[in-house]
């Protein structure tokens, strides 16, 4: 009897899949070869409404974001990048209701590298974080909301949040802000159908080629500018197959 080793099965079953495709192969020439408007793509974020925050919890979120990557002449900040839209799209959806985590007990406060371990999801402690920094404003800064205070009044609390000398009520203010910085971060460089890095902005800053399906051409050449436009999920404009 002859012993057939599980790589030769492997191989043998390889081929016979490759020769079949071979056999009903054909040849595509003038016309992409794929059929447009068949794939489960994301479904795109548009500018509109707030469907997570309030107006007022919009405005602070616009502010933060603004404050952890502020706009320069060459790049826009995390405002007008669209990182807020981003966040409260995330929020209103699957990241924000925690679909597919384990969300039974116990909640114990472990290490770093362990992930979250708390019993508040994103949805949760934004709602508390923004409510909790809105009363602090309020009480300190003479009835003013984040949003309507100085640049440097605005720093000056993200830097205490960030080091744990200022203390929020009922919320853990570092943990808020590490959750908010990273939220902001995937955002601004995130692909743009999903509401954040508008235009691409944050990608031509950085000369990344988005979803490009090719550029082999450039994976060896270092410290050069890679010279075509960034290229989104969604594809570009004029990419459309144009209707004979």
């Amino acid at each position: 009897m002859t012993t057939i080793t599980r790589r030769e099965l492997i191989t043998g079953t390889a081929l016979a899949l490759t020769a079949e495709g071979v056999a009903q192969g054909e040849v595509i020439q003038g016309d992409l070869p794929w059929k447009p408007g068949v794939e489960s793509a994301p479904q795109a974020v548009h500018p509109g409404p707030w469907r997570f925050f309030t107006a007022a919890e919009g405005a602070a979120a616009e502010a933060l974001a603004d404050r952890i990557i502020p706009p320069d002449p060459q790049t826009p900040g995390g405002k007008q990048a669209g990182c807020a839209v981003f966040i409260d799209r995330q929020l209103a959806g699957p990241y924000g209701h925690r679909e597919g985590e384990y969300l039974q007990g116990p909640f114990v406060k472990g290490s770093k590298q362990q992930g979250p371990q708390s019993s508040q999801g994103p949805e949760a402690l934004y709602r508390s974080g923004l409510a909790a920094l809105d009363r602090h404003c309020r009480m300190s800064e003479g009835g003013r909301s984040f949003a309507e205070l100085s640049a440097q009044q605005q720093d000056g609390i993200l830097s205490g949040l960030e080091a744990g000398t200022l203390a929020l009520e009922g919320v853990d203010g570092k943990t808020f802000f590490q959750q908010l910085v990273k939220d902001v971060q995937q955002g601004f460089f995130a692909d743009p159908i999903y509401g954040g890095n508008r235009d691409m902005c944050a990608w031509k800053m950085i000369g990344f080629p988005g979803a490009r399906y090719d550029y082999r051409d450039w994976v060896g050449r270092h410290n050069e500018r890679y010279p075509l436009p960034p290229v989104s999920i969604a594809g570009r404009p004029e990419w459309s197959v144009k209707k004979r």
